[in-house]
């Protein structure tokens, strides 16, 4: 669980150690304030891929009458995260999610929660397509899954390099997606 405590504590540290004062007016309560702000936008680091997966398991049953190219695509879920190398914000992201029903369809809002969840680590966006499709998988008994992920990084854009246009794209496909080029294709050209 996310120690509160100690964030003020460091956060307190951190204002010195930037070389200003934490008691003074504008700064006081900077620490709660952040320590308050980290509970929530960390949310997703007090659970394992698993316990999302039991968190947002609302799936139903289909019936078996779908072609084995029948696929649920949803798009332009938006996230954010923070970068775990420099705890910078990853911001302006969307993620596609296209997967291929086998018994069993998941809720479209539970998908958004998950990419919510997920995004709320320290993370890498490598990492958080490969933690969406994973618990995907858990919920719908499925491993054809596909995740794109388009976004800013600002350890790229606002420091370093500094390159405030850039876009990083991902892609992680698995099942069926993996070697189908056609199925592949059929996401990025947005059916």
């Amino acid at each position: 669980m996310i120690d509160k405590i100690a964030i003020e504590k460091h956060i307190r540290g951190l204002l010195i150690a930037l070389g200003d004062n934490p008691d003074r007016e504008g700064l006081i309560d900077t620490p709660k304030r952040v320590a308050n702000m980290y509970e929530e936008i960390f949310e997703g680091m007090n659970y394992t891929n698993d316990e999302i997966a039991n968190l947002f398991n609302k799936s139903f049953e289909i019936n078996n009458n779908l072609n084995s190219d029948d696929i649920v695509v949803i798009r332009d879920i938006e996230i954010f995260s923070c970068c775990e190398h420099h705890l910078a914000l990853m911001y302006d992201m969307v993620v596609t999610i296209a997967y291929i029903p086998k018994n069993r369809v998941i809720g479209l809002s539970k998908i958004a929660r998950i990419c919510d969840m997920v995004g709320k680590r320290l993370q890498l966006q490598e990492k958080i397509g490969r933690d969406i499709a994973e618990i995907m998988s858990k919920i719908i008994e499925s491993e054809d899954i596909a995740v794109l992920i388009k976004g800013k990084h600002s350890c790229m854009t606002a420091r370093g390099i500094s390159k405030t246009n850039s876009f990083t794209e991902t892609s992680l496909f698995m099942g069926k997606f993996k070697d189908n080029f056609n199925l592949q294709n059929r996401i990025y050209n947005k059916i």
